[in-house]
């Protein structure tokens, strides 16, 4: 049987499509069962509907209570038997009965190399603490922001001339090579989480160099 799963998102959907492309072409031995959204209309329901898959938007304005919104996360994916569930530029925090509903079966990708960065301005942080390279984070969700294991990363070297755009595009590159990656890993049973640590049964992990020009 292939992997379920389910994908959150909160806007265009960039990382999602690379996760289809990657489904569709037999990379990720896995199904997209559904795209749930906390906002309607929202491009990552636009490009789910035109791959055949279900989206649903869940409005949190229905829900008093952020526990009680994400309780009926849960039980959506529950009912379509997802294995792991996908954050795709989500922007909800994830509350602590999520988490344990899924221990170590929610990914979520953040455009810096954790633990330095964490938070919504990643690259733009980066920038103006003046590294010279920044990268990218697959890890596992835990209760905690940008903090739980780490699954794998790439780096990307920070140019003289770099504003947060053109960073932002660059890193953009490298999330959608290691998110699939990551989730291909997952689906093939070969994660493994110690504590803080992820290993990878059969393959080189740790930091990836960025793929060369040309």
């Amino acid at each position: 049987m292939s992997c379920r799963i389910g994908v959150l998102a909160s806007g265009r959907g960039s990382n999602l499509q690379s996760i289809i492309d990657n489904v569709e072409s037999g990379f990720i031995p896995a199904e997209i069962v559904v795209v749930i959204s906390d906002k309607p209309r929202v491009f990552a329901l636009e490009r789910a509907q035109k791959h055949g898959i279900e989206g649903l938007y869940v409005n949190p304005k229905d829900f008093g209570k952020r526990e009680d919104f994400d309780a009926r996360l849960v039980e959506e994916l529950r009912a379509r038997k997802v294995d792991l569930v996908l954050l795709a530029g989500y922007m909800r925090l994830i509350t602590p009965g999520f988490v344990k509903a899924f221990k170590d079966r929610i990914m979520n990708i953040h455009p810096a190399l954790l633990p330095n960065f964490p938070g919504l301005h990643g690259q733009r942080d980066a920038l103006d603490y003046g590294v010279k390279i920044s990268g990218c984070t697959v890890h596992f969700v835990d209760d905690d922001v940008d903090h739980g294991p780490i699954i794998v990363q790439a780096a990307v070297p920070v140019l003289e001339d770099d504003d947060e755009a053109s960073l932002s595009k660059r890193i953009l590159g490298q999330e959608h090579r290691i998110y699939p990656l990551a989730v291909k890993w997952f689906c093939e049973g070969k994660l493994k989480v110690r504590g803080r640590r992820v290993e990878v049964k059969g393959e080189t992990a740790g930091i990836l160099p960025s793929a060369p020009r040309g």
